[in-house]
């Protein structure tokens, strides 16, 4: 792949993962708080799990 390839290759891939980004809900939110319940335990990050317990559970 020659460099007038590689730089809107990277262009879009990166535009990609902005717009697949912004479309997670906002941690607290009642469907970010579903999501996480649908999700299994074991998947968890410790920072998912720490904001379920403040967010969803001890609101």
């Amino acid at each position: 792949m020659n460099t007038s390839t590689r730089f809107p290759t990277f262009a879009l891939a990166a535009l990609l993962a902005l717009m697949l980004g912004a479309c997670a809900p906002e941690v607290g939110s009642d469907k970010w708080c579903a999501n996480l319940k649908a999700k299994p335990k074991g998947d968890w990050s410790t920072n998912e799990a720490k904001d379920f317990a403040k967010h969803c559970i001890f609101k």
